[in-house]
């Protein structure tokens, strides 16, 4: 083979892998709008920009929290709550769903380590329901996005959705439910870092180089990685709010009374908008008329019903176990839309 040719498919690879990134997209819409459009092309950049603007302190502020997570190594804290009494394990594992600093493929391994270690199907469903909601990054960029009480709300939702997932399948298995839940799990590794049980958090970090150095490679990552996708996120609110009548968001997912929250979870679940793009989007959504009630629980659903959530817990358990938590997040999200709207 010619060195042309090694060259030129290589080339070939890169644009392919290129279109398929965020970048893309956002080039993409920004194109469109120019060439279809081209007297809102300012308008929409520059509301892009300026929203991308007034969120980069709490990226900045993100990134930071997430990379010393990451290098004090966290994971392990985590872990340790998945131990002592079953009731216990549901509560601490609920609330440390929101705090657990894994990408979307470690957490397969984790939950398959503490799976063999014994934990219960319970605490791990009570952490699979909460951790794809919150974590300290999506809280920020929620805040950004569409103010502190959604934030904060969605939060409480994470934790309550983690208790409420939790003690039904403990209650489901003493009933004699789910008496074998789990695949064959052969574990692999991702390169996403060192096994979660070994070793203790050094919370002091900066005191080691080469955990100084997971720091920088996190922050350089995780930065990169919300940049990219808020962007995106951004140029479609912008696009949103400019073409998208209002009367029509307001016709569907507006108004009092259960069914536009109903809708907007349904609505959420095939909607694959992971935690960072999904408040921006939303933000356009409310403003055109969609319920406070029904974004949270668009939010909900969507982000338990997101590909790496789902893949996380299908991989490991059975179809029964997948469709109690696909039936758990729907039923839990359009409860806490609802209770959302009646506070809001």
């Amino acid at each position: 083979m010619s060195v042309a040719t090694e060259t030129g498919r290589r080339a070939g690879r890169d644009i392919k892998e290129w279109i398929a990134t965020p970048w893309a997209a956002m080039v993409l819409a920004l194109a469109l709008v120019a060439l279809m459009d081209p007297e809102k092309l300012a308008e929409v950049f520059a509301f892009a920009v300026s929203a991308l603007a007034g969120t980069l302190p709490y990226i900045v502020f993100a990134v930071a929290l997430i990379a010393g997570l990451k290098a004090a190594g966290a994971e392990a804290a985590i872990a340790a709550a998945f131990k002592g009494r079953e009731t216990r394990m549901i509560v601490m594992a609920a609330l440390f769903g929101g705090l657990a600093p894994f990408c979307s493929c470690e957490v397969i391994p984790f939950i398959a380590g503490l799976l063999a270690l014994g934990a219960p199907l319970s605490a791990v469903m009570a952490f699979w329901l909460s951790s794809p909601l919150i974590d300290p990054p999506t809280l920020l960029i929620t805040a950004a996005a569409l103010g502190w009480p959604f934030a904060i709300g969605k939060a409480v939702a994470a934790v309550a959705l983690g208790l409420f997932g939790g003690f039904a399948i403990k209650s489901a298995m003493g009933a004699g439910a789910f008496g074998n839940p789990l695949r064959t799990y052969t574990r692999k590794g991702c390169g996403c870092g060192p096994d979660p049980f070994s070793g203790k958090p050094v919370w002091r970090f900066w005191q080691d180089a080469s955990r100084r150095a997971i720091f920088r490679q996190e922050a350089i990552v995780n930065g990169v990685f919300l940049i990219k996708w808020l962007a995106l996120a951004y140029v479609l609110e912008a696009l949103l709010v400019t073409y998208v009548p209002a009367s029509a968001i307001a016709g569907l997912v507006g108004g009092e009374g259960l069914a536009p929250i109903a809708i907007a979870a349904l609505a959420g679940m095939p909607a694959y908008l992971n935690s960072y793009v999904a408040p921006p989007l939303l933000a356009g959504l409310i403003e055109q008329g969609m319920s406070n009630g029904a974004a949270m629980a668009f939010m909900i659903s969507g982000a338990v019903s997101s590909i790496p959530a789902m893949a996380a817990v299908w991989s490991l358990v059975r179809k029964q176990v997948f469709a109690a938590y696909i039936g758990l997040g729907v039923s839990g999200a359009i409860f806490a839309g609802a209770l959302f709207q009646m506070l809001a």
